[in-house]
């Protein structure tokens, strides 16, 4: 058992993406007998998520400029004198995150999670505050050896997935009630907020196609964001409305995707994608662009297909050739159960970030 004290720093509000590897990390080191505080945005859904995993510090909504962050991250680093700061988010908290641990002297890391470019310059003065940056996949450090970020200050830790959580089974009659969906119909689904960068409307665009081979088939569309209502009327206009569904955001996933056909991934860019571990966690085959961290992801043919950016032909054929061939679902499915197990489990995560702990610390 380890004593280490780590203040966390997650300023998400809502529980997914990172907070959601924040939450699963902060279990991992509970059960080690490391002691977790977290600092968050008050009212978010990790304060409450993660009460029983440590002490939590709830701070008010704040821009990402506003340099009240830095009061608040120093005056818990000194009540607390942990070991280590480490740094999940941006909003801000990247830079007063690194400035209050530095100002107090005790060692940081912080995760990037994220894989769009930053300015050299400036991503090299945020670093230079952090004694080791973790990517959560090898395409994010890529970008970061790009921009002059040390190799050796670099390390990739994959983020993870509750592997039982998602290997529920599907209940069908729920499912078809709860998305108006009727029994006979297969179903697509994407988890993706709705921004560019996710590339919904590569597969709205190729819907009308696979609608044409096959009529009995629905697409899921969770999540939310700005480009949603631009979606909705683009399928409108592609008069494919009938056969989409768009439930908002869900925080009921693990009852859900086991009961998908298909989970499609079209981004363009992306860090890593918990929602593609998550798909492979409940069974499902993945089709998705080979984009960022997602060939780490998505192997090809053994748990889904992997497409170019942008192909939007290819990757109609490759939802296509799952649709018709139940048996390679299967496959791909129970193939993507056991690469997530062996490679993207919690325990695997947490023992990671632990050897980075014990290294900075003694």
């Amino acid at each position: 058992m380890n004593s280490l004290r780590i203040m966390h720093i997650e300023m998400g509000r809502h529980m997914y993406g990172g907070a959601l590897q924040v939450l699963y990390l902060m279990r991992g080191l509970d059960k080690e007998g490391y002691h977790n505080v977290l600092a968050c945005t008050k009212e978010s859904a990790i304060a409450k998520s993660a009460s029983e995993f440590g002490k939590i510090y709830e701070l008010p909504v704040l821009g990402e400029a506003d340099p009240r962050h830095l009061l608040w991250f120093l005056k818990i680093i000194r009540k607390e004198r942990p070991h280590i700061v480490h740094v999940h988010s941006r909003r801000g908290a990247d830079l007063w995150g690194g400035v209050a641990a530095r100002l107090t002297n005790t060692k940081a890391i912080i995760t990037r999670r994220v894989d769009n470019p930053e300015i050299p310059l400036l991503a090299r003065t945020k670093y230079s505050l952090f004694e080791k940056v973790i990517t959560i996949s090898e395409g994010i450090k890529r970008i970061l050896l790009l921009e002059g970020i040390p190799s050796e200050k670099i390390v990739c830790i994959h983020s993870a997935v509750d592997v039982e959580k998602y290997s529920g089974p599907c209940n069908r009659s729920w499912f078809c009630r709860e998305f108006s969906i009727p029994p006979d119909h297969k179903t697509v689904g994407m988890i993706a907020q709705f921004i560019p960068r996710k590339g919904h409307r590569y597969l709205v665009e190729i819907i009308p196609e696979i609608l044409a081979l096959y009529h009995k088939v629905h697409f899921i569309f969770f999540g939310k964001g700005p480009l949603r209502e631009h979606i909705e009327r683009l399928c409108i206009d592609k008069g494919i409305r009938n056969n989409v569904v768009f439930p908002g955001f869900r925080d009921d996933l693990h009852r859900i995707l086991p009961c998908l056909d298909i989970l499609v991934h079209p981004a363009t860019m992306e860090g890593l994608g918990v929602s593609l571990l998550e798909g492979s966690a409940a069974g499902i085959p993945i089709v998705a662009f080979s984009a960022g961290g997602i060939p780490e992801v998505v192997i090809q043919n053994k748990n889904g297909f992997l497409v170019t950016p942008g192909d939007t032909e290819h990757l109609a054929h490759a939802i296509i050739d799952i649709l018709k061939d139940p048996s390679l679902a299967r496959r791909l499915g129970a193939s993507g159960n056991k690469l997530v197990r062996e490679f993207f489990s919690i325990d695997r995560m947490a023992s990671s970030y632990m050897e980075i702990y014990i290294a900075l610390s003694s």
